[in-house]
């Protein structure tokens, strides 16, 4: 996977390729998608969610270049798989998922896989989790319409987003930098996540 799929596709940090290469991929999908569990695809996780392909992971987070000390927020947990992924790299992970079901089984995942530094809440991602903020960085695997503005508020300056934005069949994934309270945006890739679930939706 770290040859044919990352390094050959242009994922140059190490610290990224030495963790892909570490975290168990198969860990985090169901049992009946394991053997897939390495290809270069997403697959399904269940209520309608997916676990982005390992190439998507690795870009995101290699995008926010990361350092050991940064605490950092992800919005949409799913399985726990990013979460892993970006344990291996920061201080502490606060990831948030709206899908009960989903979160009570990425937080089971993680707590049996040993990751005691990423703390897991179920609610509503569009509003963060401000009484954590400010963030280092923010990584987000779900597509708003547009970026949500309490996001932009919980990120540090000098802080980096990377973030889906779109419809759901036409989406980019966006680069956030925040200098001087200014945000300096920068499209990356053409994307297609799953879109960003409000709790306002699920009534």
């Amino acid at each position: 996977m770290v040859q044919q799929q990352l390094k050959a596709r242009g994922i140059k940090d190490e610290r990224v390729l030495t963790t892909m290469a570490k975290v168990p991929r198969e860990e985090f999908v169901p049992a009946d998608a394991r053997v897939d569990a390495y290809e270069d695809g997403p697959l399904p996780i269940g209520y309608d969610q997916t676990i982005s392909q390992p190439y998507i992971v690795a870009f995101m987070t290699e995008q926010l270049r990361l350092k050991p000390s940064d605490r950092l927020l992800e919005i949409g947990s799913g399985s726990g798989y990013q979460a892993a992924v970006l344990a291996e790299l920061v201080a502490d992970v606060y990831t948030i998922e709206i899908v009960e079901p989903l979160a009570k089984t990425a937080e089971a995942t993680l707590q049996r896989l040993g990751y005691k530094n990423v703390h897991l809440r179920v609610g509503d991602g569009y509003q963060g989790w401000p009484e954590e903020a400010p963030f280092d960085a923010i990584i987000v695997t779900c597509a708003p319409d547009k970026v949500p503005q309490p996001l932009v508020d919980q990120l540090k300056d000098g802080g980096r987003m990377v973030i889906p934005v779109g419809e759901r069949f036409a989406q980019q994934l966006y680069l956030l930098e925040k200098k001087n309270g200014q945000l300096k945006e920068s499209a990356t890739l053409p994307v297609r996540f799953v879109p960003m679930v409000r709790e306002t939706q699920k009534k």
